[in-house]
């Protein structure tokens, strides 16, 4: 897993071929930065259609929001003061954080423990949570220690009233694989308040996209081609009225020795995963939902990754590392939404 998340898709806006021919393109576009990253909204009003003139504004509330209730990068966030509690009984928590955590806990057990809601002490050993980055690895030891305060099944929630309980006084949890699409739906249910119907909405590469872009095509998506320092495509797609996330191991890493270690951690092993799967791109009705099963694929590995999107009819696409470049393998349910 990963504390900084960079999922790597491209937006591709369709152009026509003769500029005099081309209508005038009514896209509305947000931008801006958070959770250590960039939003970026595309909006296509209808006719007569109007946006709030103080929707930025709302964006960034929204958005603010979130940040202070699921971030581990700030100290005063509600999850950084739920990880500093010492009790192991229940502790009132605000809805959202309830919701993101009881779906991070099925993804969880889903995946059997590939995806660890509790993972932070590894993510942070590691260097890729909020404490300094790290120039070499661990020690076994330390690996060792950190791997006994992870374990999801330790960490319980409960609905009425919203509450969250640890079993052992120091997990931590960290959302930071799963928060960056949980905000993505919130964006777009805001955007849904307007009454428009066509948009494209981001946090770094976590989408969703519904209906057509400015020049009336429907929304076309590039999964990148996973080279370090480089922006290519490898493959587009046309999602649909869906959501898409990417998990890669190749843009947040360090090297020593000759070997990369990523920042997606496998919780099961207290290590980077090994250097087999390059990326995997998940399509799903919500965000958080592909945001969180993202990770849990890459985590799990090329073979045990693909069986698990099979067995419960993932859309997923698989970019492997070969002695020849990189392969892709694509569930079936995947097929359907590859552009041609």
């Amino acid at each position: 897993m990963r504390a900084t998340l960079f999922r790597l898709l491209i937006p591709l806006l369709a152009a026509l071929t003769l500029a005099a021919c081309e209508k005038p393109d009514p896209t509305v576009r947000f931008t801006g930065s958070t959770m250590g990253t960039t939003y970026d909204l595309k909006l296509v009003p209808a006719p007569g259609q109007t946006i709030p003139s103080d929707f930025q504004a709302q964006i960034d509330r929204l958005l603010t929001r979130i940040n202070q209730q699921m971030s581990t990068y700030d100290p005063d966030s509600e999850l950084s003061r739920f990880n500093r509690n010492p009790s192991t009984d229940w502790v009132a928590v605000s809805p959202e954080l309830l919701e993101v955590v009881t779906e991070a806990l099925r993804v969880s057990e889903l995946s059997g423990g590939a995806f660890d809601v509790t993972v932070g002490p590894l993510v942070n050993l590691w260097g890729f949570g909020p404490k300094p980055r790290r120039e070499e690895p661990p020690a076994d030891r330390a690996i060792a220690q950190a791997r006994e305060r992870v374990g999801y099944w330790r960490l319980h929630a409960r609905a009425e009233p919203p509450a969250l309980k640890k079993d052992r006084a120091d997990l931590y949890v960290d959302l930071s694989a799963i928060a960056k699409g949980y905000g993505v739906d919130q964006l777009t249910a805001l955007v849904e308040t307007t009454g428009i119907q066509d948009y494209l909405v981001s946090i770094a590469g976590d989408l969703r996209v519904r209906g057509q872009n400015g020049q009336g095509q429907p929304w076309t998506i590039a999964i990148e081609k996973p080279v370090p320092g480089q922006r290519a495509v490898e493959r587009l797609i046309r999602p649909g009225d869906r959501s898409v996330s990417t998990s890669g191991d190749y843009r947040n890493f360090f090297e020593w020795e000759g070997r990369r270690y990523s920042h997606i951690i496998d919780p099961r092993t207290g290590r980077p995963v090994p250097q087999t799967l390059a990326s995997v791109t998940v399509l799903g009705d919500r965000s958080m939902e592909a945001d969180a099963i993202a990770t849990a694929l890459m985590a799990a590995g090329a073979e045990p990754g693909f069986r698990l999107a099979n067995e419960h009819r993932l859309a997923a696409y698989f970019l492997l590392v070969g002695p020849d470049g990189f392969q892709e393998r694509y569930t079936p349910d995947f097929a359907p939404y590859l552009k041609n």
